[in-house]
């Protein structure tokens, strides 16, 4: 499912929401999420999941093609871990 999909069945859900208030909500949404993210704070859905920030350390790898040790810089990523109730939902 695409962000377009999402937002028609919001408003097939509702009819009193239109697509256009429905893809405001969509992004709002996804907006204060990243928002959230940026500051390294976590979104707790209660019923769906978190979404949180992990640091990833600085490490050397290797390039594939050379073999040479290289420096991966220090990075942080956003992961998500799904709550019980979607797990249950999803695995029947």
């Amino acid at each position: 499912m695409n962000t377009a999909e999402l937002v028609d069945k919001i408003a097939a859900h509702d009819d009193k929401i239109t697509k256009t208030q429905a893809k405001a909500i969509v992004d709002g949404v996804f907006n204060a999420i990243r928002d959230a993210a940026k500051k390294g704070e976590e979104v707790s859905l209660p019923g769906f999941g978190k979404f949180k920030v992990q640091s990833k350390p600085a490490r050397t790898g290797r390039n594939p093609s050379t073999g040479a040790a290289i420096q991966i810089a220090a990075s942080k990523k956003v992961v998500f871990q799904a709550a019980k109730v979607l797990k249950d939902a999803v695995n029947g």
